[in-house]
């Protein structure tokens, strides 16, 4: 194994033929036959190629188009961003990407993934006036309560905040690694990392 594709479709009936074209012959295909709102890392051969890409068996991934790896821009970026900190080239059919050129980083590509962080930025300022909108909404109905926890939840922000598993995440972001790979450190799934970022943002503000 060296070269892949990565194929996603929403359906078991939509047809898969498009993303196959530029298969390259005797490559081995992960092919994802599941919505577009799954995250890449929870995606069942999502999650076997980023095994794979772990154990340094992988050297480029080839896919239809960008958005076949992720279900938002900011999914997308981290996805990216991650195969090609492992030095795995990302190849997109679609948009002529490549994000490494004879084992250096593509200027072009990091241009391209530049404006890809931007549009992610945006989408995560996004979800968070969206967040703050929906608390506010909850606050006028008296469905909010200040202690950071709704009605009928089983865990605050502080009890959540203050896990072992919570404090590891924090101390594994501080050192400067990823979010999959704190995730990993961690013993945790993404989403719990990315509920931990989330929360240390909101605070920042």
């Amino acid at each position: 194994m060296s070269k892949v594709h990565y194929i996603r479709v929403s359906t078991v009936e939509q047809n898969t033929n498009r993303q196959k074209e530029n298969i390259i012959m005797g490559a081995q295909v992960f092919e994802d036959k599941i919505s577009g709102s799954v995250e890449f890392s929870k995606r069942p051969k999502g999650k076997e190629l980023l095994a794979a890409i772990e154990e340094g068996l992988i050297t480029e991934v080839n896919v239809h188009s960008i958005d076949r790896l992720g279900r938002s821009n900011l999914d997308i970026l981290q996805t990216i961003q991650y195969m090609t900190s492992k030095g795995v080239n990302v190849v997109s059919n679609k948009e002529g990407l490549q994000t490494i050129i004879d084992g250096k980083e593509n200027m072009v590509a990091k241009m391209m993934i530049g404006i890809l962080s931007t549009l992610a930025e945006f989408e995560l300022s996004r979800l968070k006036e969206r967040q703050r909108e929906g608390i506010a909404s909850a606050k006028k109905q008296g469905t909010y309560n200040d202690h950071g926890r709704k009605p009928g939840s089983n865990e605050s922000i502080e009890d959540f905040m203050k896990k072992s598993t919570t404090k590891k995440i924090i101390k594994h972001l501080k050192q400067g690694n990823s979010l999959r790979k704190t995730a990993k450190l961690s013993e945790c799934s993404l989403g719990t990392v990315q509920k931990v970022v989330a929360i240390l943002n909101s605070k920042s503000e």
